[in-house]
C-alpha cells in the first residue's frame, strides 16, 4: 500500500523533532526527585557529562578541594550522586564533626517537636525549663521565646559560650540584637522536657532514623556537636532541599521548614532559624555587630540556604538547581578556623560554577 506523501513528511518531521529533543539535556525540574533507601549503601548516582556540565573544570575542583584541607565533597542532583570525593585518608564510612552546621538538625527538631503539639515556639522558653535558667533578671528571661532562641536574639551575651545558667547574662531585651552564640544549646533542653525524653532519642525517633542517617551527639563542655558520614550529612541536605519531606513522609511541617529558610529578623536579613540564607541585601556574621551589605556569598545562587559550620562544614542547598553541596574537612585556612562564614565560600564557588555553568 502506498503511503501518501502528506503523511509520510508529517512522519519524518516528528522523526526528527524526537531526534533532536533526545539531544538536549534535560533540565533538572523535568527529572524525578531519588530518595536513597534508608538502609544499605544504594545510591543512584548521574553523570557530569549527562548534564552537561563542564568535565575541564572538574580537577581544578578536586585539587582547591583537597588543598584547603578537604575530607569529603558531594554533590547531588535531584537526590542523585554527581559528585562523591575523599581526601587525606578520608572515606564513606568514616565520621566528622558537623560543627554549627548541625544547629539546623535542632531547628528542624524544634519544628517536628511543635507539629507535634509537644511546643509552641512563641511561648517562654521558662515554659519548658522553669525560672532562673538564666541569669538575667527575671523580668528580661521572661522575654526570651523559643523562636528567639532558633534566630540569635535571646540577648544573651555572646562571648560567653558555655550555656550554663551563670553565664545566660543580660546584654538587650530579647529580639533587639543579633548575636552568634550557642544558646540553640537550650533548644535540645526545651525539646527534652517538651517530649519527657533525652533530646538524642527524640531527635533520632522523629529525624535521624526516618531518613537513614547514621551518627551521634558529643556532648562537650562547651559545644555540642553532632558528627556523621558524608552520605549522612547529604541525606539531611536532601530533606532540606525537598522542604523537610522525604519520599512520601512530611518528616517536618513544610510550613515551618519554610519560615527556617526566611529572614527570621530584621537585624539580620540572612539568617532563618539556625539556617544561613543568601541573596538578601544584608547580613551579619558571628563575633561582629557589624551589618555589611549585598549577598552573604555573592557568587553564589541567590536562593541558596545554607547549614555552616566552623572550619568550613557547609551543607548549600539550591532549589533552582534542584541541587545538594556538601563539604566536611579542616579548616580551609587553619590560621581563620571558629567562623561559620569565611572567604573560602566564594573561592569554593567559583570553582563549582565553572563546572556547573
Amino acid at each position: 500500500m502506498k503511503v501518501p506523501l502528506f503523511f509520510l513528511l508529517v512522519f519524518l518531521v516528528s522523526c526528527s523533532s524526537d531526534d533532536a529533543d533526545s539531544d538536549e539535556t534535560p533540565s533538572p525540574s523535568s527529572v524525578s526527585m531519588y530518595y536513597p533507601p534508608t538502609t544499605g549503601s544504594t545510591w543512584e548516582t548521574q553523570s557530569i557529562t549527562s548534564l552537561g556540565w563542564n568535565q575541564n573544570a572538574v580537577q581544578p575542583l578536586k585539587d582547591f578541594l583537597n588543598e584547603k584541607h578537604t575530607k569529603s565533597f558531594m554533590i547531588l542532583v535531584n537526590g542523585r550522586i554527581v559528585m562523591e570525593e575523599y581526601f587525606d585518608g578520608h572515606n564513606a564510612s568514616a565520621e566528622w564533626e558537623w560543627n554549627s552546621a548541625g544547629k539546623t538538625l535542632v531547628a528542624t527538631t524544634t519544628g517536628i517537636a511543635q507539629e507535634k503539639g509537644l511546643l509552641n515556639i512563641h511561648n517562654k522558653v521558662s515554659d519548658y525549663l522553669g525560672t532562673a535558667w538564666t541569669s538575667m533578671p527575671l523580668e528580661k528571661e521572661n522575654l526570651i521565646a523559643v523562636r528567639h532562641l532558633l534566630t540569635m536574639t535571646a540577648g544573651n551575651d555572646e562571648t560567653k559560650q558555655y550555656m550554663i545558667q551563670a553565664n545566660i547574662t543580660y546584654v538587650a531585651d530579647a529580639g533587639t540584637r543579633w548575636a552568634y552564640s550557642n544558646i540553640f544549646q537550650k533548644l535540645m533542653d526545651v525539646i527534652g522536657n517538651a517530649s519527657s525524653k533525652p533530646f538524642e532519642t527524640y531527635f533520632n525517633d522523629q529525624l535521624k532514623n526516618k531518613i537513614g542517617m547514621d551518627g551521634y551527639w558529643n556532648y562537650g563542655t562547651i559545644y555540642t556537636i553532632f558528627h556523621s558520614t558524608t552520605r549522612s550529612m547529604a541525606r539531611f541536605g536532601l530533606l532540606a532541599l525537598n522542604k523537610g519531606k522525604w519520599n512520601t513522609e512530611q518528616i517536618i511541617n513544610e510550613n515551618f521548614f519554610n519560615e527556617s529558610i526566611s529572614t527570621s529578623q530584621n537585624l539580620n536579613p540572612s539568617y532563618g532559624y539556625l539556617w544561613w540564607l543568601n541573596g538578601k541585601a544584608r547580613f551579619m556574621i558571628p563575633g561582629e555587630q557589624t551589618v555589611y551589605q549585598g549577598y552573604l556569598i555573592p557568587n553564589a545562587p541567590a536562593d541558596m540556604y545554607a547549614a555552616m559550620g566552623a572550619n568550613d562544614q557547609r551543607i548549600y542547598v539550591i532549589p533552582s538547581r534542584k541541587m545538594v553541596i556538601i563539604r566536611m574537612g579542616n579548616a580551609s585556612d587553619p590560621s581563620n578556623p571558629d567562623f561559620a562564614i569565611s572567604g573560602f565560600d566564594e573561592m569554593l564557588w567559583d570553582k563549582i560554577n565553572a563546572v556547573i555553568n
